[in-house]
């Protein structure tokens, strides 16, 4: 029986689409927008034009002072945030109900008229800021490029996901405040963004506020989406080896994967977490508990939309053991899937944990909210909620046959190892 989560939409004259859930139980309102741009939209030579403006956001418009939208935020007890990724950006609050209204108009104060704060000197600010960011999340910390190497290493060279959502640096010196600017009219407009309102608000209350804080920001002219035709899976694996100061040997397979949002996509998520996704998964029996030749063994599948999504399977090499062995015993267990397909019980554990994760997620406003935006934005797909578990259940063992025949053979694999310094 398919969830019922109550989901009322609205579409204004300039495009803004709007979505609201009301759900009364605690007086507070999840607001959440996601705008259609991220890393994949950038033009080669001014990458991390989208991680850029997540900052800038924060720093200032045309009637907010920098440093005001979270302190006004934070003063009515509010959580705040904003993240970047390949195909979007969103920005995020949770406020009590009382304070949606001032939520809205800050919001709306900065996805129309950002550009009035936008000047050379806070350019220069949040320029180093991004700096200090990749010095901390990727160059000084251990396996802090590992991702930046698994995107390198699927994608080829002129891919949109081959570059991380950090950008480059480089490019971020280069960048004028006029180019700034420019990817600023590009993207942000209400046609390309979606508002999601969850909480204690009525469909009439939220379509009307959305419509007095949003309705007057006008559209944008919308370039075409960057094109990239689907690539199918690597022909013969590919190979990114370092060693560094590392805790421990560690292996990322990476596989090309579906587009996000397709039977395929989410055979292929099934498949990963049959392998990875839980103590008892094939992966962990055999490396870490039987064999004991691993310490941890994880799994990730990203569902992008640019025509190929990411699975990734990632395992700590145990002290004493070798890279190679594991690695091919991790094949060997891909293979394995292939021989000998998942059980009625593996089946039946995976879609346990997964339903218990899934309506965790509805269970919080401001998850559900960011869901909401997520399959509004990406895939037109607002009611997707309250229809993912019950699609998930018509997955078949011959599904998951099918996708590891095709996308996760171990010839498929691109490897990304990093090895421990040894004196």
């Amino acid at each position: 029986m398919p969830l019922d989560y109550e989901i009322a939409t609205r579409t204004l004259a300039n495009g803004l689409r709007v979505h609201v859930a009301p759900d009364p139980g605690v007086p507070i309102v999840a607001v959440n927008l996601w705008v259609g741009v991220g890393s994949r939209h950038e033009r080669a030579g001014r990458t991390g034009f989208a991680h850029l403006f997540e900052h800038l956001m924060f720093q200032g418009s045309r009637e907010v002072a920098e440093g005001e939208h979270f302190a006004a935020m934070l003063g009515q007890g509010a959580r705040l945030n904003a993240t970047t990724w390949f195909d979007r950006t969103n920005y995020f609050e949770t406020v009590p109900t009382g304070a949606m209204e001032l939520a809205l108009w800050l919001e709306a104060d900065r996805h129309g008229h950002l550009l009035d704060a936008v000047t050379q000197d806070n350019l220069d600010n949040q320029r180093d800021v991004v700096k200090e960011e990749k010095r901390q999340r990727y160059d000084n910390r251990p396996y802090g490029n590992a991702m930046v190497d698994v995107y390198a290493t699927v994608f080829p060279q002129g891919h949109p996901y081959h570059h991380p959502t950090i950008g480059s640096m480089a490019d971020l010196d280069a960048a004028s405040l006029d180019d700034v600017h420019e990817f600023y009219r590009r993207h942000y407009g209400p046609n390309n963004t979606v508002l999601t309102l969850v909480g204690d608000v009525t469909p009439e209350e939220g379509f009307a506020a959305a419509e007095r804080y949003f309705g007057s920001l006008p559209a944008v002219e919308l370039e075409p989406e960057p094109v990239a035709a689907p690539l199918a899976p690597l022909e013969q694996p590919a190979r990114c080896e370092r060693t560094e100061d590392v805790p421990s040997d560690r292996i990322w397979l990476a596989f090309r994967l579906p587009a996000a949002h397709t039977r395929e996509f989410y055979a292929a998520e099934l498949a990963l977490d049959l392998l990875a996704g839980l103590a008892t998964s094939r992966l962990y029996r055999r490396l870490v508990r039987r064999e004991q030749i691993a310490t941890h063994v994880s799994q990730t599948a990203m569902g992008l939309v640019a025509g190929t999504s990411l699975g990734l399977l990632s395992v700590e090499v145990a002290e004493g053991r070798t890279v190679q062995e594991v690695e091919e015993a991790v094949c060997a267990e891909l293979d394995r899937l292939i021989a000998e397909p998942p059980t009625d019980d593996e089946l039946a554990t995976v879609r346990a944990d997964l339903e218990r994760w899934w309506l965790q997620a509805l269970a919080s406003h401001d998850e559900r909210a960011d869901l909401i935006s997520h399959y509004s934005l990406l895939h037109n797909d607002p009611e997707h909620i309250n229809r993912y578990l019950d699609e998930q259940a018509t997955l078949t063992a011959d599904d998951v046959i099918r996708v590891a025949q095709t996308w996760l053979r171990p010839q498929s694999r691109a490897a990304v190892i990093y090895r421990r310094e040894t004196s």
